[in-house]
């Protein structure tokens, strides 16, 4: 791990739950992962594996059982407010408008919130909200509401973004769509993004790197590189690099006894 080179780095992450019916759950060991500036790295592994408990440890709402998380080299564990954060479920606030819930963020940090309407107005017109500033959420669609919350936390204003399967519970046909609009909104802004999948596809769509963690207790089994060319294009599915790529992810996740790698 190249220490100080990197945007962010999660260093030796363990965790342990200590619930009273099951004791001791371990839901993450030794994780190292790395990720430099600007670059978009996917995290795939079963369910259960600890994806979502290593986001919440990034974001400093768990403090680690073990290990330590940095940012630009400076330790940052158990801080909340470094990076921005965007669950499965959009979590818009449904007494807000579309604006307003768009501008949260940008609230948070104290901006004033005249100052923050003027601010994500233009987005909104530019990633395809424009004419739905005064709506509320109840009046989108899946894939609308999924933009507002991905513009709430872009506009939060950091640099590192945690997206923990923003696209879960879209259809087929929006999710395709939605993945397209992110790419290039990352393209437009250049942020560093920690992307949690369960499609293998989308994965390797979307990213620069792929980690691969076991069943639990979550472990690095390996760190792929998605030599791909960008900008991606949907015919990249069916050509010789993107199918040896899922075949080698498949292998991993259907092979519990890997021997882990960095």
């Amino acid at each position: 791990m190249m220490t100080g080179a990197m945007r962010i780095e999660l260093n030796d992450v363990s965790h342990v739950f200590h619930t009273p019916a099951a004791g001791s759950i371990y839901a993450v060991d030794r994780i190292n992962i790395a990720v430099a500036e600007g670059r978009f790295v996917s995290i795939i592994g079963p369910s259960g594996c600890g994806k979502t408990t290593l986001f919440n440890i990034i974001a400093g709402l768990e403090q680690p059982t073990g290990g330590h998380v940095t940012v630009d080299g400076q330790d940052v564990t158990g801080m909340i407010g470094i990076v921005g954060y965007m669950l499965q479920k959009d979590l818009l606030f449904p007494w807000r408008t579309v604006l307003d819930n768009i501008c949260l963020g940008m609230e948070l940090r104290g901006i004033p919130m005249r100052q923050a309407r003027e601010r994500a107005r233009p987005y909104l017109v530019r990633y395809g909200l424009g004419g739905f500033e005064e709506r509320y959420p109840s009046e989108l669609s899946g894939g609308m509401r999924q933009r507002a919350a991905l513009l709430r936390t872009l506009l939060y204003d950091s640099d590192v973004m945690l997206l923990d399967e923003p696209f879960g519970a879209l259809d087929a046909q929006t999710k395709s769509l939605m993945q397209d609009w992110l790419l290039q909104l990352w393209a437009d802004f250049r942020k560093t993004v920690l992307f949690v999948t369960h499609d293998l596809d989308e994965a390797l769509f979307l990213s620069d790197e792929i980690y691969v963690v076991s069943a639990r207790p979550g472990r690095i089994k390996a760190r792929i590189a998605v030599d791909l060319p960008r900008p991606r294009q949907r015919d990249c599915f069916a050509s010789p690099v993107f199918i040896d790529l899922k075949a080698r992810c498949l292998d991993l996740l259907f092979d519990n006894a890997a021997t882990t790698t960095h």
